[in-house]
């Protein structure tokens, strides 16, 4: 009786590697190409610059006489505020790149590409990171400008604006999310400012919520805006507990868990 041998099939390592998905490296190329694209489209940072110049300036010399007695003073209260309201408010840049992408046809082309598919999408949200990131060296510049000087010393700043980064990063989900599931760019940006704007300006960002009456105080006091206003004041005063931080962190992990599948779904399926 004879034995049967079955064939031999020869692997090629190389090959098999270069055809798996790198996470990594695609991403990273997403990434670079929202860079580029803010490079030769300046007017998309315009937000990024007016918000920050429009919000430290106005609001500190319009209230900060009327609330503080000085706006100095009122600085020292405002500046981690406007650092929130300015980042949150453009992170909103996420969901129309997408929702602009989808119209030309752009998405339909990665897909039809052997990339890890997922890039595409945190890719965009990783490239948007240094828009929020002039942003914020645009809010503590103008503050440093005009007399502002955090108690927590250079640590402490690094830290709030670490931490703002990464809740901006899991706030882009929700806005890549509505980018998908809405028709046009328009109706994203009049979603977003309905949302957002509630929850910006009913916060502890202008005023301390003691000044408020009791129904606002209590919404204000739930406002996951406030939360983050406050972890902010405290790092860059040097007063944070890990309770300030660690409620931040959770919501962010807590957002991306929920719109980061939901915005793969809909990425699918679009």
């Amino acid at each position: 009786m004879t034995a049967t041998i079955a064939p031999r099939t020869l692997v090629n390592p190389d090959r098999d590697e270069a055809r798996r998905p790198r996470m990594l490296r695609n991403s990273l190329t997403m990434a670079w190409r929202a860079t580029v694209r803010l490079r030769r489209e300046p007017e998309q940072a315009l937000d990024a610059i007016a918000i920050p110049v429009l919000f430290t300036l106005l609001f500190t010399y319009l209230f900060g006489g009327a609330l503080s007695g000085s706006p100095r003073e009122y600085l020292k209260f405002l500046l981690p505020g406007t650092l929130v309201l300015t980042v949150l408010l453009i992170s909103v840049t996420a969901g129309l790149s997408l929702n602009t992408d989808r119209a030309q046809g752009t998405l339909d082309r990665f897909r039809s590409m052997p990339v890890w598919q997922p890039s595409v999408i945190v890719g965009g949200l990783i490239g948007d990171m240094a828009r929020y990131l002039l942003a914020t060296c645009l809010v503590l510049g103008m503050g440093l400008l005009m007399g502002y000087r955090p108690a927590g010393g250079a640590g402490g700043t690094a830290l709030a604006v670490a931490l703002v980064l990464v809740f901006a990063f899991s706030v882009s989900w929700i806005w890549t999310a509505l980018g998908l599931a809405l028709r046009s760019a328009q109706a994203v940006t009049v979603l977003s400012f309905t949302v957002q704007l509630p929850l910006t300006f009913a916060s502890n960002v202008f005023v301390s919520p003691a000044t408020l009456p009791g129904w606002l105080r209590a919404f204000v006091n739930v406002n996951p805006v406030s939360h983050l206003v406050t972890a902010e004041r405290t790092l860059m005063a040097g007063t944070a507990s890990a309770g300030h931080v660690g409620w931040v962190l959770l919501a962010s992990v807590a957002l991306i868990a929920v719109f980061g599948p939901l915005t793969m779904r809909l990425y699918r399926a679009s």
